[in-house]
């Protein structure tokens, strides 16, 4: 009797003690539903491909200082940076060769909109996500994973609500384009044309590829055919580096600060000096400093996390009035 009671009591303790063990490996506490995943990746383990169009003006200038600073700041794995030199096919060129590379993130600020279908459908096809920096593409939006950047049109829209404030009686004026086939230049130039005046003609355009070296002779020929004051009244310029070049003809050609209206586009230090010296009549800014927001919209897509298809910066309008005391202030 004694010994069956034994024995049924270190039958028991025994049970107890498989059925802890059994319920601690079932009781483990788990992460709350909101806490990091374990194993997330992190900026320390991102390899970014970043093929920049080219280095055409001061804007562009700040954008890469932008990517390259923000990548050492948040002490990124590696930044795989080139420079396409304004063509198409350098930065196709680069992406393939950042997808043979296995990269984690291609962020790509296009030289134009169209011709990406077949490079960012092999991206797609080896797992890599895309983001579309500043300019636009035509690609099929399933191709990539988000763009980041300005509304182009909406600042076409602001400077044609600038001319329609400055000429209420109507007058003409030349536009000074970007590169042709640019997402930047081809909403410009349909967001002025959208909001423009039916008493404002826009006589002619000519494109001056986003550069300052090119819009000078550009500018020259324009001036061959057209009077200013005459022919025509105003100036729309795609950018303030074709702007100061722009201003550089003008001042050779004797004509003075103030004759004409010119709206330019971006906002950097050049266009805050052309406001103050009284050639720029307002800047419709153009933000280059996109490093912060692409790196963390590239974070979020490595670790499966959902993103906004489209990301717009905020942006405004600056004037002459307040021109010199903003320009002390200004990053790019």
């Amino acid at each position: 009797m004694s010994i069956s009671r034994s024995f049924a009591t270190r039958l028991m303790a025994l049970l107890v003690i498989i059925g802890l063990v059994g319920c601690g490996a079932q009781d483990t506490p788990t992460a709350p539903a909101d806490a990091p995943a374990t194993g997330a990746k992190t900026y320390s383990d991102m390899v970014l491909c970043y093929p920049q169009l080219g280095a055409e003006s001061d804007w562009r200038t700040a954008n890469t200082a932008s990517i390259k600073e923000t990548a050492a700041t948040l002490g990124i794995k590696q930044l795989v940076f080139s420079d396409a030199q304004q063509k198409q096919e350098n930065q196709i060129s680069a992406v393939r060769a950042c997808i043979q590379q296995g990269v984690d993130v291609i962020a790509l600020p296009p030289v134009v909109e169209d011709g990406w279908d077949a490079v960012l459908t092999e991206a797609k096809n080896a797992g890599i996500p895309v983001i579309i920096v500043d300019r636009s593409v035509s690609a099929d939006k399933s191709l990539y994973s988000t763009h980041i950047g300005s509304n182009m049109v909406l600042e076409g829209e602001r400077a044609a609500a600038e001319f329609n404030k400055m000429m209420p009686n109507g007058g003409v004026i030349l536009e000074l384009s970007g590169t042709t086939g640019s997402g930047a230049a081809v909403g410009r130039a349909k967001g002025l044309r959208n909001k423009l005046n039916a008493n404002i003609t826009i006589l002619d355009s000519q494109t001056g590829n986003f550069t300052r070296a090119e819009a000078v002779p550009v500018m020259q020929a324009l001036l061959k055919k057209y009077t200013p004051g005459k022919d025509f009244q105003g100036l729309f310029i795609h950018n303030d580096d074709m702007g100061i070049g722009a201003i550089e003809v003008l001042k050779a050609a004797g004509v003075q600060p103030g004759d004409l209206k010119i709206v330019s586009v971006d906002g950097t230090r050049g266009g805050f000096q052309a406001m103050v010296d009284g050639w720029f009549q307002a800047d419709v800014e153009c933000n280059p400093l996109l490093g912060p927001q692409v790196f963390e919209l590239a974070l979020k897509l490595m670790n499966g996390q959902p993103v906004e298809p489209e990301v717009i910066t905020n942006e405004t309008v600056y004037y002459p009035e307040n021109a010199a005391e903003l320009l002390p202030t200004r990053k790019y």
